[in-house]
């Protein structure tokens, strides 16, 4: 009598974070062999390069509009100077590529998070956990301030300098780093909220410190505002500024509802 084939289960699988730890479970990490890190860090790279693979396909689809769309900010209705015969190609592929992992995001960031979650302590994860969707959110934000207002300001500008004295005919390569290059920036300098609110969460700084110490941060705010920006003028750079400033102040105010209502817990009977 013949045997009954055993069928694959072919049922998708959500990845999925560590979930919660317990305020009263002894603040440990999980112990971890070195070939267990390396298999965990193996599937997870791959599902990653999984992801990002189906995302390059919608990419391939997008990359052109994006370009048309990036051509019309830039103030090039010539289209972009190339150097060789194949950077067409090379961009077009490589827009694409940025689309990809864009789409990806947070799949890379889940796999991310997943695979350092289990050295991280109980406390660890409840900061690094609580804060995670804040993270993101603030760095969309400011890539999308950067995408949509910012840079096209900029290379408005730019494309506007001295009309008389130069031909402006940027490179393609050269317009998408420059996108690239500020939107990361900008994205990054948008965290400004949640490095302000781990460091009241883990007692480093007060909101009563970061109140005093706000004549030094709008410096140092400035500099880094002029660093990011790609022009001299005060135009452009209050236009990074002037959001950070506006995000000090929140970063201050999240800060001292936190710790308040965290004095009010530890003082209540």
């Amino acid at each position: 009598m013949a045997r009954a084939v055993k069928r694959p289960n072919f049922s998708p699988k959500l990845p999925s974070l560590p979930r919660l730890p317990d305020p009263n479970v002894p603040d440990v990490f999980e112990e971890m062999t070195l070939l267990e890190h390396m298999e965990e860090l193996r599937d997870r790279i791959v599902k990653t390069a999984i992801g990002i693979g189906l995302t390059f396909i919608v990419g391939l689809f997008l990359a052109i509009p994006l370009l048309k769309l990036i051509k019309r900010e830039a103030n090039v209705p010539q289209g972009f100077d190339i150097l060789s015969p194949t950077e067409p190609l090379t961009l077009y592929v490589k827009v694409a590529f940025y689309i990809a992992v864009a789409i990806a995001m947070p799949l890379i960031v889940w796999q991310f998070i997943g695979f350092l979650a289990p050295g991280l302590t109980g406390k660890e994860k409840r900061i690094l956990f609580s804060s995670l969707p804040f993270v993101a959110l603030l760095f969309f934000v400011g890539a999308g301030y950067a995408f949509f207002f910012a840079i096209p300001r900029a290379l408005w500008f730019l494309s506007n300098l001295f009309p008389d004295l130069i031909d402006w005919s940027p490179q393609g390569n050269e317009i998408i780093s420059f996108y690239l290059t500020l939107m990361v920036g900008i994205g990054l300098a948008f965290e400004l909220p949640v490095v302000m609110f781990l460091l009241a969460k883990l007692n480093i700084v007060s909101p009563k410190r970061m109140r005093q110490y706000r004549k030094y941060a709008a410096v140092a705010i400035l500099v880094v505002s002029a660093i990011i920006t790609p022009t001299t003028d005060p135009f452009n750079m209050a236009l990074v500024a002037g959001p950070l400033l506006a995000l000090y102040e929140i970063g201050i105010l999240v800060s001292f509802f936190l710790t308040r209502s965290k004095t009010s817990a530890s003082a209540a009977p």
